[in-house]
């Protein structure tokens, strides 16, 4: 079978087996494409003559130019490509199996404290001095938006992502959709019930009512994208007076770490979150040692 058929009946498979998202999905392709294209160079087409040589000297080239972080992604994509053709007896045997992922430090999230989120999510409201509001439904959007990461820890590709009848103002939960097609139910507290009171009234006043529109949209009622999303964020940061580099993952981050603080359990976080795996969600556990300790000293009997 030619590389070429292959990474379309694996296209196909990520689709409609494993419900992969579009990022996923875009990274996967490209990932493969690179790949694809230096093994053509190397004179292989067909899949049954990939070997590990091959494989590693892609590697090899491709080490210098990437972070480690990178790399390691790039690894997990052929050996799931390589993995899924051996599945389907496609291969009769794995020679992405014995790729060792690149050794790197694994970084802890960067999270805000709490007085730093607050001021984040209340500067769209904030005046300024001198300066007549422009736009007030944009100022309305942007703190709905923020305060609903802050209050709900959604990934970005989440948050725009969600329609009208995506929220129940009378129950102040989120019906979300998140990786892998999962649907799951998140809550909010009253300060994002009201500033999306607030941004709902001013999309009624523009005909953006009906329950497939989405939640979030520009001045011309389009969706806003991810992109938007982040650059709004660093607007904020920035005239907010926030010296660290914050974008949508560092309110999801802030939302953990300040529910891990305030004594919710890691395995409601781990719901909230949408993490597949605890292992993901006990990243949070090592952001406050001093905390975690303050609540072993009083929690366990022989402290």
């Amino acid at each position: 079978m030619k590389i070429d058929e292959a990474l379309d009946r694996f296209d196909i498979y990520l689709v409609q087996t494993r419900n992969a998202p579009a990022n996923t999905l875009k990274s996967y392709r490209r990932d493969l494409k690179e790949l694809s294209d230096f093994l053509e160079k190397e004179g292989i087409i067909e899949i049954q003559d990939i070997n590990y040589p091959a494989l590693r000297k892609f590697l090899n080239r491709v080490y210098p130019t990437r972070k480690r972080s990178s790399v390691g992604r790039l690894i997990s994509t052929i050996r799931t490509f390589f993995h899924f053709l051996e599945r389907e007896e496609l291969i009769p045997r794995n020679p992405a199996e014995a790729l060792l992922y690149p050794k790197f430090e694994r970084k802890l999230p960067t999270f805000l404290t709490v007085d730093e989120a607050v001021r984040l999510v209340e500067e769209p409201s904030r005046p300024v001095e001198g300066k007549r509001e422009e736009f007030p439904e944009l100022k309305a959007r942007d703190r709905a938006m923020l305060e609903l990461l802050y209050a709900s820890g959604l990934r970005v590709s989440e948050l725009v992502s969600l329609n009208r009848d995506s929220v129940r103002l009378d129950l102040t939960v989120l019906r979300v959709m998140g990786k892998g097609r999962k649907e799951r139910v998140v809550p909010f507290g009253q300060y994002a019930k009201k500033a999306l009171d607030e941004h709902l009234e001013w999309q009624d006043r523009k005909g953006l009512s009906k329950k497939n529109d989405p939640l979030f949209t520009n001045r011309l009622g389009k969706r806003l994208t991810d992109r938007m999303v982040r650059k709004l964020i660093e607007k904020y940061t920035r005239t907010a007076g926030i010296s660290k580099r914050v974008g949508p993952h560092t309110l999801r981050h802030s939302f953990a770490t300040h529910l891990l603080e305030g004594g919710a359990d890691i395995r409601g976080i781990q719901e909230l979150l949408g993490h597949a795996s605890l292992s993901t969600t006990q990243r949070y556990t090592h952001l406050n040692l001093d905390h975690l300790m303050e609540v072993y000293d009083k929690a366990h009997p022989r402290a």
